[in-house]
């Protein structure tokens, strides 16, 4: 295997075979790659690479992922807006997008840097890249004049200097202008020197003295080499004209002049003026100013008066551009003769430029929640002053919750200095002012919208914290009861309410039973009818809940009140009324007026002015005989009892309650005016009798026409018919019982116990009865006015008129049944 001797280029080492030709290393592709602090990465390469050769994988060396530079919009900044290397987000590399030229970029200044940055998003990222272009040995030294012409008296001496033109290669380095030879080499030599800047110019000196006789003119050639490899070179010929008598050069009183000059001196201004003496005299004395042409583009912003040696400002000056200048002058005189001295100009910045702002990389919008510190934007703001004039300080507009950060060298940051709402600003517009420190000093602005979008982070709220509402009984299913609104200070879905029904049992009723909810309107709809006996309230909680992630609630209290409607009809509690019996009421003929008959009882189960009861006699025997109390419904007599009034009395009581519209019940009351309990049975019967006497009459009838349509199918069955016939009959006469008679039932609830009740006295009966023997037995102690009988039809009674004792009454074995005489209550 050969070995090779290497070569280094910035850090990186190749093995090179020494036939190979410069030219071939030059397409050697090589990147070097320097990771500083910060995230810098920096890398190495070739002026003249073509377009799409490979500077870097830059992805690789910033331990970034290919996905994360295209989730991040990976992209490329520079300052100047130069696109010489491009991005490749595919790949992750770093290319070269346009032909770059060393020397059209960056002159004589090295080294030679492509400075950009990498800008990534969500979250933000910048890293900074420094491209490093490397120069190649592509321009040989020129000349700026093809041919030199010198005048040189034959009376010149050894050592006389002659200024020629510095060739110039535009190569830095090695590559640039190392040496000159000056061939032939018979009379004059050359001198190299060396610039400030460590540039090489070279003159020509007289080595031995010239015969004009011999020789009245010179051609030499002067070659400029660079130090490349392979090596380049530039020539130029030297015409040497001997010329006789003038044998004194000008001389400059320095070598070297200085001035200060502020970037923005005007066309004319005066930098310097020059003298050169001459010490011959005459025409040769006479000395001529100008420029040398190793001057370069310095001669286009500087002239120079030929006469007086006066330098001036010719062009526009920039201390951005061009810092210093040096001006090579040469004093000729008629003769030839000649001299150099160098001027060395510096410029002074002057204020003469405001900062520029670029925002690399802004968020048009960030969440109400974002947490203090958070970046919102990133500028570069640049000033091409220097000094103080070039100290920039950067601003945020006031009364905003956002400062400025600086991450680096002209790279600011701004963040989120406090909590956000959304709901008290919902859009900032952010004033950037970028000032520097010059006198007096220059600024910029720009203003950017940022809007801050909604995050959930308000509950829905009432306007109170309970509500009543109202509703009439007996609604129809689905009616509107009431709306609840709440409102919400957020935005879009984060503002959407839906209203919910919360399952509370409010005295063991189910809200869900009896209420539902609309989730969008927040109407309260009433899912069945609703009855104020059954409820006369009902308590609900409606909860509020936005549509944010997650969501957020709040409830309300609302209370309905059932409102009572006259539905139900007045209730008479008594007297009993019975189909089976009569309940009849005593009033002794000897009554006075007023004399309390009975009281009839009535309760309505609504509430308010549906409840208030009003009592009217609706029909009456004897309308003359007595009154019904309007308010307590009290029947009492209005005049005397006479002997030509009815034992039998038939009051109808109406009872009306005082809803809208109104509704009644009626009653029928019986009263007997007597003296005699037997007299009350014999009336009272006969209604009794009669009833039953038809019911019985149908019976027998079509009993009766049963049997004969039997007799006619079979006499078997006719005589078995005739048998069953009167078994049932005998059967009917032992053992059916009549109605028995009903004991009025008078409420506790109503009872009169101050003593001053309906009825008056109080009655004791004993009955005795037998189940064979046709008579009974019937005692009865009390008062001779009695209260209340219950009898029955088709039972005859007699009963003495006596106070106190025992008495017996028969009663026929088909009509008596059984008589019970009611124990009445105290009045």
């Amino acid at each position: 295997m050969r070995s090779f001797p290497p070569f280094v280029l910035e850090g990186c080492v190749f093995q090179t075979p020494g036939a190979w030709k410069w030219q071939m290393r030059l397409f050697i592709a090589f990147v070097c790659l320097a990771v500083g602090a910060h995230g810098q990465v920096r890398y190495s390469v070739p002026e003249e690479m073509a377009k799409g050769s490979l500077v870097g994988n830059i992805a690789q060396d910033l331990g970034l992922d290919v996905k994360r530079l295209k989730s991040g919009r990976a992209r490329i900044f520079t300052e100047d807006s130069s696109e010489y290397i491009g991005l490749n987000a595919d790949k992750g590399t770093l290319v070269v997008q346009d032909k770059i030229d060393r020397e059209e970029l960056c002159a004589q200044l090295s080294p030679c840097s492509l400075h950009f940055q990498i800008i990534l998003e969500n979250p933000m990222e910048l890293h900074r890249i420094d491209v490093e272009i490397l120069d190649i040995n592509d321009n040989a030294p020129v000349f700026a004049r093809k041919e030199i012409d010198f005048q040189i008296s034959e009376l010149s001496l050894p050592g006389t200097i002659y200024a020629l033109d510095s060739a110039i290669d535009p190569d830095v380095e090695l590559n640039t202008l190392q040496s000159y030879t000056l061939n032939p080499a018979d009379h004059f030599t050359l001198k190299t020197m060396a610039n400030h800047d460590g540039s090489k110019y070279v003159e020509m000196v007289l080595q031995t003295p010239l015969d004009r006789e011999k020789q009245d003119e010179h051609k030499l050639i002067l070659t400029a080499y660079d130090g490349g490899n392979p090596q380049k070179s530039g020539t130029v010929k030297i015409n040497v004209r001997v010329l006789d008598a003038n044998d004194n050069a000008p001389v400059f009183t320095q070598s070297v002049y200085r001035a200060v000059l502020p970037e923005n001196a005007v066309e004319g201004t005066e930098v310097v003026r020059v003298t050169a003496t001459d010490q011959d005299h005459g025409s040769n004395a006479d000395v001529t100013y100008l420029f040398s042409k190793s001057s370069g583009s310095a001669m286009d912003l500087f002239h120079v008066d030929p006469n007086s040696g006066v330098v001036t400002v010719k062009g526009h000056l920039d201390y951005e551009k061009y810092k210093q200048f040096q001006l090579n002058l040469e004093a000729v005189d008629n003769g030839g003769l000649s001299h150099m001295c160098k001027v060395m100009i510096e410029l002074s910045d002057v204020n003469d430029n405001a900062p520029v702002i670029s925002v690399i990389s802004s968020s048009s919008s960030i969440p109400e929640n974002s947490a203090p510190e958070t970046v919102i934007a990133m500028l570069n703001i640049k000033d091409m002053d220097s000094g103080k004039n070039g100290q920039v300080k950067c601003t945020v507009s006031r009364d905003v919750p956002f400062r400025i950060t600086s991450s680096s060298s002209n790279f600011y940051s701004l963040v989120t200095d406090q909590v956000l709402d959304r709901e008290k600003v919902p859009e900032y517009n952010i004033t950037f002012t970028a000032t520097d420190e010059g006198s007096p000093p220059l600024s910029t602005n720009t203003t950017i919208t940022l809007k801050i979008s909604d995050v959930n982070d308000n509950a829905p709220f009432f306007t109170r914290q309970s509500f009543t509402a109202h509703i009439m009984e007996n609604n129809s299913p689905g009616a509107t009861i009431f709306a609840v609104e709440a409102k919400d200070k957020d935005k879009g879905n984060n503002a959407r309410v839906s209203y919910f029904l919360e399952e509370s049992p409010d005295n063991g009723i189910s809200p869900s039973d009896c209420i539902s909810v609309n989730a969008e309107s927040g109407m309260i709809v009433a899912a069945r009818s609703f009855d104020y006996e059954q409820i006369k309230e009902l308590t609900i909680r409606v909860k509020a809940q936005d549509g944010g992630s997650p969501p957020l609630s709040s409830n309300v209290s609302v209370r309905i009140i059932i409102q009572d409607q006259n539905d139900n009809a007045p209730q008479i509690l008594y007297p009993v009324q019975s189909s089976s019996s009569v309940v009849a009421e005593i009033v002794p003929r000897s009554a006075d007026v007023g004399y309390l008959v009975t009281k009839v009882v009535a309760v309505d189960v609504d509430s308010g002015q549906n409840a208030w009861l009003s009592y009217k006699l609706q029909k009456a025997t004897d309308r003359a005989l007595f009154e019904v109390g309007a308010q307590n419904g009290e029947i009492r007599t209005i005049r005397q009892v006479t002997d030509k009034d009815a034992v039998k009395q038939k009051l109808t009581v109406i009872v009306e309650d005082n809803g809208q519209p109104a509704r009644s019940a009626t009653v029928n009351v019986n009263v007997a005016l007597t003296d005699s309990f037997p007299e009350v049975l014999s009336e009272f019967s006969d209604f009794t009798h009669d009833k039953e006497y038809n019911e019985n009459l149908t019976f027998y009838l079509v009993l009766a026409l049963a049997v004969v349509s039997f007799l006619f199918i079979v006499s078997i069955i006719a005589i078995l018919s005739v048998k069953c016939y009167r078994w049932k009959r005998e059967r009917m006469f032992y053992k059916s019982n009549g109605q028995l008679p009903v004991i009025p039932y008078y409420p506790p609830l109503y009872a009169d116990v101050g003593g001053t009740g309906t009825l008056q006295h109080v009655y004791n009966y004993d009955m005795y009865r037998t189940t064979d023997s046709r008579k009974s037995d019937l005692k009865y102690s009390g008062p001779c006015s009695e209260s209340i009988i219950s009898l029955d039809a088709r039972e005859t009674q007699t009963l003495p008129h006596a106070q106190r004792g025992v008495k017996n009454f028969e009663t026929s074995d088909d009509q008596v049944r059984h008589a019970i005489l009611a124990g009445c209550t105290r009045a």
